[in-house]
């Protein structure tokens, strides 16, 4: 028997994640970085991203390889970035919220689950790890039903976006909020979509991953707000009291979140 699956013998199942993350943690200790979602201290990331071509050339922010990955609980920068953005911006934390959270990262999951004011709901479109499955392109909710709405790094797997956001729009409450980021293009004025291109190859070669349909340009704002939302283009960087020291949390510099809102 291996060391590793001695390992797997002696130690019970319903304890190897938090015995992993002590363990990680005493690996990869360091005074360098903090991850704010694990609450380590760390002295490296680890890579993450693919490094293709067209990444490159369109300039996609969030998508090219970088040193960007928690060693212990696995959350990216742009993971981080939403934490500490919720946590210090907007009103997620603090009073009775119902919060829809669509393909949910697991990093944010676990808090959210935590959350004692969060009426929490997981969903997507394959139903095996979320609470409910769904098709943001025809939300089987009524209009203004959640408060608060993630949806992260979706859009650009959705061939009728417009339709999926006027969706996220509808049932999000006069008055409450969403962050709707994606990968988006620091060179392209205009998104990037073909249609006729269909296989994974192919959409690869042209967005950057295979389940990608677009590349978004800097129009991207202004379809959020034909859909009806009120946007605001948080740039951290140039927040002074974002609590963020020397990018201690190890965020992409030209990051943005794209925070939306319905207006009473």
């Amino acid at each position: 028997m291996s060391l590793k699956e001695s390992v797997k013998w002696i130690i019970p199942v319903e304890i190897r994640p938090v015995v992993k993350r002590v363990v990680f943690r005493l690996l990869y200790f360091g005074n360098r970085y903090h991850c704010p979602v694990c609450r380590s201290n760390v002295r490296l990331w680890k890579p993450l991203g693919y490094d293709l071509p067209v990444i490159t050339e369109k300039q996609i922010i969030g998508s090219g390889l970088r040193n960007a990955l928690c060693p212990v609980c696995g959350s990216s920068d742009r993971v981080r970035l939403l934490y500490l953005f919720m946590k210090q911006k907007t009103n997620l934390f603090g009073g009775k919220l119902k919060l829809l959270h669509i393909a949910p990262e697991d990093q944010l999951r676990n808090i959210f689950l935590k959350a004692p004011n969060l009426d929490y709901l997981t969903a997507d479109i394959d139903p095996m790890k979320v609470m409910q499955q769904m098709d943001i392109t025809q939300i089987n909710y009524p209009e203004n039903t959640f408060d608060a709405i993630l949806c992260n790094h979706v859009l650009e797997h959705i061939p009728d976006d417009s339709k999926a956001m006027s969706e996220l729009f509808r049932v999000l409450k006069p008055g409450g909020w969403a962050t709707l980021q994606v990968p988006i293009s620091k060179s392209l004025e205009k998104t990037h979509e073909d249609f006729s291109i269909t296989s994974s190859q192919e959409r690869e070669k042209h967005f950057g991953q295979k389940d990608h349909v677009r590349i978004y340009g800097k129009d991207y704002t202004n379809r959020l707000r034909e859909a009806g939302f009120k946007v605001e283009e948080y740039k951290w960087i140039l927040d002074q009291n974002f609590k963020n020291q020397n990018n201690k949390h190890g965020l992409n510099e030209d990051e943005t979140v794209f925070y939306c809102n319905k207006t009473l």
